[in-house]
């Protein structure tokens, strides 16, 4: 089997070391690996099958040239100002940032639902990894749409803190331990109010229509994604104190109706899911129990009653994984499987 050289852009935040972990975990032919991030984090080694892999200062570098495949993790700024020379020397980009999800001329894709996609990569040279949480609704989502046809999506999220980072994560813990302690707790520094023991509407920026960007995201990649502009979508996004994994209670609407066991049937057999939904003796999915997981775990099935066809359905996923890394590496499988 051939291999490749492999780049880690953004390698020591925390999707970044997970992107360096799933290709370790998933075994993904990888001859060489470098990894870059900023300034601040020259010297430091991440561990790679055995060995320390010391990360180059993504400034200092100005030739790419040798790079097949390159993980963006670095944030869009970055990404519009690297993910170009990257894809000018010979790479293709799998960028986790919002920067390329919208570009006409960049596919968006989650394996599952639209690997056919991924041949546009030939336009720029650049694959954009969806927003977390749109990742782990569409691929659920996706195969009830392939026999009823989604008319209107309503979803609500439960977002952890490691969606915004490293740091978010920090913040919540020191929180917590200042609460049990008895303490005062530090004021939200990287967070828009304090998380611990609360819940906020508000992730990234709000917009002119009253949305944040994190709601508008969802809307405008599930209709990318699932190559149907004509499905209506509205978001509420809300940051919780949980660490890892996103929750989202999600109504879809239908043209054709399906019984809550005939969309459980569809979804067992659809790749990547898994029908958590035996609530009599407890059994759904919960944001504790699927972290470390790549699938995405589905419950809490029921009909909606408001509406003619209408569903019901709980989907929790892990955001780093699925939501990030994980999905990043399964687009260079395909990659690899398929183009390279």
């Amino acid at each position: 089997m051939r291999e490749y050289v492999v780049a880690v852009v953004g390698a020591t935040g925390a999707v970044g070391r997970m992107m360096v972990s799933v290709l370790e975990e998933r075994n993904f032919p990888v001859k060489e690996l470098r990894l870059f991030a900023s300034p601040k984090s020259k010297g430091i080694k991440i561990p790679f099958k055995g060995e320390e892999i010391s990360v180059e200062v993504l400034e200092d570098t100005k030739s790419f040239k040798g790079i097949d495949i390159a993980l963006f993790s670095a944030g869009g700024s970055r990404s519009l100002e690297y993910a170009p020379l990257f894809a000018r020397d010979g790479a293709v980009v799998i960028d986790n940032s919002s920067a390329w999800r919208m570009d006409p001329e960049v596919p968006l894709v989650v394996p599952e639902v639209n690997p056919q996609a991924i041949a546009q990569f030939k336009n720029k040279g650049i694959i954009a990894n969806p927003n977390c949480s749109t990742i782990q609704m569409v691929v659920a989502l996706k195969p009830i749409h392939d026999v009823a046809k989604i008319k209107r999506v309503v979803v609500a999220t439960y977002q952890s803190v490691s969606g915004a980072g490293q740091k978010a994560i920090d913040e919540l813990m020191s929180q917590v331990k200042a609460w049990c302690s008895g303490d005062l707790m530090p004021p939200p520094k990287n967070l828009p109010q304090t998380i611990a023991f609360n819940c906020i509407p508000h992730i990234d920026v709000f917009l002119p229509n009253r949305y944040t960007k994190e709601e508008m995201k969802m809307v405008e990649e599930t209709k990318k994604i699932m190559e149907d502009p004509n499905i209506k979508v509205t978001a509420t996004t809300v940051r919780v104190p949980v660490f890892y994994g996103h929750a989202e209670a999600v109504n879809i609407e239908m043209e054709k109706k399906l019984s809550p066991e005939e969309a459980m049937e569809i979804l067992r057999r659809a790749k990547g899911v898994v029908v958590l939904d035996d609530p009599e003796n407890k059994l759904y999915p919960l944001q504790i129990n699927v972290a470390g997981r790549d699938e995405v775990f589905v419950g809490r099935i029921r009909e909606d009653f408001s509406v003619e066809a209408g569903l019901n359905m709980w989907i929790v996923a892990d955001n780093l994984r699925k939501g990030a890394a994980t999905n990043a590496v399964q687009i260079a499988e395909l990659l690899i499987e398929r183009y390279l």
